[in-house]
């Protein structure tokens, strides 16, 4: 999740302010944020327990993975393929018992799901899991203002802005008062690219129209007063059932250096393996058997 912008706010009472470390801790994010770090190359410890090729089978993987990027075709880099859109009433509006599970269980189940405002629908790619005890999560400060939403049911939007730019877009996960959300970091176009090329301001059928948290907020036309909106009830921001993907890769989240050293190695960045429609960096995921995420 980045990390937050955080802007005084006079209209909320009675609202406990932002603790001492929170604000120590926004500041570190914000520092690391000006350099320019190389991601940790981790393993993901899905493939912890050593198969037949051992420490040489796992390099294989890394460097499988790393070409992957590096010998990807011109096609798939600057792919114009969209998710073929389906007739209005073939798209499922998702339950509120869809949400209440854990984090971690909830990120994979959300790939292929398809989020849906106005005349835009996009294909979820690309989700990261926040939970309770994570240093890296929002809620390990408690309920404030600005993290409320977080705390709802799961199932409501937690968006907040990220450097006082960028519209982070999170769906809430488990039950009212846990502190836990799924952050929507890539996405594929399926319908309205007009909508979204105008409010992206880029003209390029790309992936790097949609990878990238900030920009699914902003092609979405979200602002933060979309937190807490309900995304399992029908009209506004909605998240509609989708396709399991074939295959899932996993690795560590983006942007995290300021967590735990176990927290930043975490394979808990997901997304759908194959499409170009991928945030960076692509290197540190790698291939998950589906049998080890909840689907």
């Amino acid at each position: 999740m980045d990390s937050l912008s955080f802007k005084a706010s006079t209209s909320v009472s009675n609202v406990p302010e932002e603790p001492q470390d929170l604000r120590r801790s926004l500041r570190v994010q914000r520092m690391s944020a000006t350099k320019t770090t190389t991601p940790n190359r981790v393993v993901s410890p899905y493939f912890a327990k050593k198969p037949a090729g051992g420490k040489g089978l796992k390099r294989t993987m890394v460097n499988s993975a790393k070409r992957e990027v590096k010998e990807q075709p011109e096609e798939d880099k600057d792919s114009t393929i969209f998710t073929q859109p389906q007739p209005a009433d073939n798209y499922k509006l998702l339950s509120s018992d869809f949400y209440a599970c854990d984090a971690l269980d909830l990120a994979p189940r959300l790939l292929g799901k398809f989020l849906r405002h106005d005349d835009v629908i996009l294909q979820i790619t690309e989700v990261e899991a926040y939970r309770t005890g994570d240093t890296a999560c929002h809620a390990r400060f408690g309920r404030t203002s600005r993290t409320e939403a977080m705390f709802r049911a799961g199932g409501h939007a937690y968006v907040y802005l990220c450097y006082g730019i960028n519209i982070m877009l999170n769906v809430v996960a488990d039950k009212e008062g846990v502190g836990a959300a799924v952050l929507i970091r890539a996405c594929s176009p399926v319908a309205g690219l007009a909508t979204i090329q105008q409010r992206r301001k880029q003209a390029a059928v790309k992936p790097v129209l949609l990878t990238g948290p900030g920009k699914v907020g902003q092609a979405l036309g979200l602002t933060t007063d979309w937190s807490c909106h309900p995304l399992f009830l029908p009209g506004g921001l909605e998240i509609l059932d989708g396709a399991t993907p074939e295959a899932i890769l996993a690795g560590p989240r983006v942007g995290i250096d300021y967590a735990a050293p176990e927290d930043v190695v975490a394979p808990w960045r997901f997304a759908v393996a194959g499409t170009p429609w991928v945030s960076a960096p692509r290197a540190t995921l790698l291939p998950i058997p589906l049998s080890s995420v909840s689907i």
